[in-house]
């Protein structure tokens, strides 16, 4: 399977996020949002705007119609994406032009301004000075709440994309062998990951024995030794702009005995925390499930991070299952229940899926067994 063309939202779909983005800026009391390329403005627009040192910035007025201010030379990639088909209007800079003083024109006063919050601070600033006196806050609050539940569409994306890293999965046991250099098993994971449909390849982590137990090892020149655990953490981004993300461990031959002990106390945290996913229950509870279990078995200091985080557009968003976060789960949220035990200098073990909040449970789309494979 190849990578398609990228895949765009019904402008009836986009103009219902504009319209409740618009709503949404105007309960939060602010006067607009501000939105430069990124997530926030594919969320919005479908416009998967390359990052640019020239301004592009979605201004979506409380009161008023959104406006996109682009550079003269984007106006035809900007045409091209979805916004062609929204009927938005688009305001365009010459390269002698200020675009940031364009934008201020849109918001007399001294408005209060929701920025995206991967704005680059060059921009911030820049949008600081030329509206004097406004105030500047995380759009993030606004666009969060926008983005954190799922639609139906956007539930079945993540299920391609699930289902695009469980065939990548599929096929580790292909390429990890002893003799062979973590880096050599995550190009061939890299290719695999294109090849089944990814449009990116977002990370690649390949931790063998001790460097297991470094949870974003990522990938070295280490050679891989003979019955040692290997933990494979993966995930891209598709060609409508959604993400895939899933670990699971395998051991190049019989694992030590203690490892495989501790793998059994893991796989029975992660099983409990995706079963106690319901609307209802806090993210916190969630993280709970799977840390009781970890740390009744004597491995508590060893689990060193949050369960899980969200995910869609981006691999990291709300909502984070960690302790703390006492937002209660609905419908349509998606986020990886990823326990991980490490010791350091030893050896590390994790189990990642990402799950969707159903109406009554929660729906795990990576489908791969998850129990230790042995190569």
């Amino acid at each position: 399977m190849t990578a398609t063309a990228p895949h765009h939202p019904p402008a009836a779909d986009l103009a219902d996020r504009l319209a409740r983005a618009r709503l949404a800026t105007a309960s939060a009391g602010m006067d607009a949002l501000l939105v430069t390329p990124g997530p926030d403005l594919r969320y919005l627009t479908g416009y998967d705007a390359i990052p640019l040192e020239r301004l592009t910035c979605l201004v979506v007025q409380a009161q008023g119609d959104p406006v996109i201010v682009v550079p003269r030379l984007e106006k035809p990639a900007a045409l091209a994406s979805p916004i062609g088909d929204l009927g938005l209007e688009i305001l365009t800079w010459g390269e002698t032009d200020d675009p940031y003083a364009l934008v201020a024109s849109l918001l007399p006063g001294r408005p209060r301004a929701g920025l995206d919050n991967h704005m680059w601070a060059e921009k911030v600033l820049r949008l600081r000075a030329a509206m004097p006196g406004s105030e500047q806050l995380l759009g993030g609050t606004v666009l969060g709440e926008l983005r954190i539940r799922k639609t139906p569409d956007e539930v079945e994306a993540l299920r391609r994309a699930g289902a695009a890293i469980d065939r990548v999965h599929a096929r580790v046991p292909e390429w990890l062998r002893a003799g062979r250099t973590e880096r050599e098993v995550g190009k061939d994971i890299a290719d695999a990951i294109v090849a089944e449909g990814h449009v990116r390849v977002d990370f690649v982590i390949v931790g063998s024995g001790p460097n297991g137990a470094s949870p974003h090892h990522e990938l070295s020149d280490r050679v891989i030794q003979d019955g040692e655990p290997v933990v494979v953490d993966i995930g891209g981004t598709m060609p409508d702009g959604y993400c895939s993300d899933e670990t699971r461990t395998y051991s190049v031959g019989e694992p030590p005995a203690e490892f495989r002990e501790f793998y059994a106390v893991l796989l029975a945290a992660q099983v409990a925390a995706c079963e106690h996913v319901r609307p209802g229950v806090t993210a916190e509870s969630v993280d709970s499930a799977a840390r009781d279990v970890i740390t009744d078995a004597g491995y508590g200091e060893y689990f060193v991070h949050r369960t899980g985080h969200g995910i869609g557009l981006e691999t990291h968003e709300e909502p984070y299952i960690v302790s703390g976060n006492t937002e209660l789960l609905e419908p349509g949220m998606a986020f990886s229940v990823e326990p991980g035990i490490y010791l350091p200098g030893r050896h590390g073990a994790r189990i990642e899926d990402i799950l969707v909040c159903g109406d009554t449970v929660g729906e795990r789309v990576n489908l791969r067994p998850r129990d230790l494979v042995i190569v």
